[in-house]
């Protein structure tokens, strides 16, 4: 029997990461944040003093990629995320972590269940065939305060909030425009938004729908 393959995807502070572990140990899957992927390559290129928007620099740190820590929190950072975004535009960094992808989603533990893998282009591009394919938004607005709050609490201030909801703005004209494998819905994946659910509520809507196809 082929394992289950999750293929979760959505824009920016949409509440992908926190779905991602919560169905990763409900159905007992490898997960993978394949954005941690790219935001580790421009970490790695500020890192190196280079420029995320250069390819040279980029595609240097895409094929060191083994040895950065995938859990290093200043990989969540607004800084990093920028970066991230940056280095996704270009198709050869793209290229790179591909093949890292699919891997990962076609050989889970022996222990496991199956993989769930969380980004951008998962149900698209990395997994097209995944049994179970996700696709999550929300409002800007909202997941510009969702993000700002993860940051700042309520010590932050207007400013603040403001450059976030630029922020993402960017991120997702960038991910969305991109020539290479752009943010979008695939045509058989889920739509759930999120902008007026806890994640409470949106977990049990992704949990009965995994559980009616696994």
């Amino acid at each position: 029997m082929p394992h289950l393959v999750i293929a979760l995807d959505g824009p920016a502070a949409s509440g992908k990461g926190t779905l991602a572990r919560k169905l990763a140990e409900h159905f007992n899957l490898n997960l993978l944040d394949t954005g941690a992927l790219y935001r580790a390559v421009g970490w790695s290129v500020l890192h190196e003093g280079g420029d995320p928007t250069n390819e040279i620099d980029a595609v240097k740190a895409a094929k060191n990629l083994e040895n950065i820590n995938l859990t290093n929190p200043e990989l969540r950072t607004e800084s990093i995320g920028a970066a991230a975004s940056k280095v996704a535009s270009m198709p050869s960094v793209r290229q790179l972590l591909v093949d890292f992808q699919r891997h990962f989603a076609e050989n889970p533990p022996a222990d496991k269940e199956g993989t769930i893998l969380d980004g951008r282009d998962i149900g698209t591009v990395i997994c097209p065939n995944a049994k179970v394919k996700i696709f999550i938004t929300a409002d800007v607005k909202t997941r510009a305060k969702r993000r700002f709050l993860e940051e700042f609490g309520n010590k932050g201030s207007d400013q603040e909030y403001l450059n976030i909801l630029a922020d993402l703005k960017a991120r997702d004209e960038r991910d969305m425009t991109r020539s290479a494998s752009p943010l979008k819905q695939a045509e058989n994946a889920h739509l759930i938004d999120t902008t007026n659910s806890d994640i409470e509520a949106v977990f049990e809507a992704t949990r009965k729908i995994v559980s009616s196809v696994a």
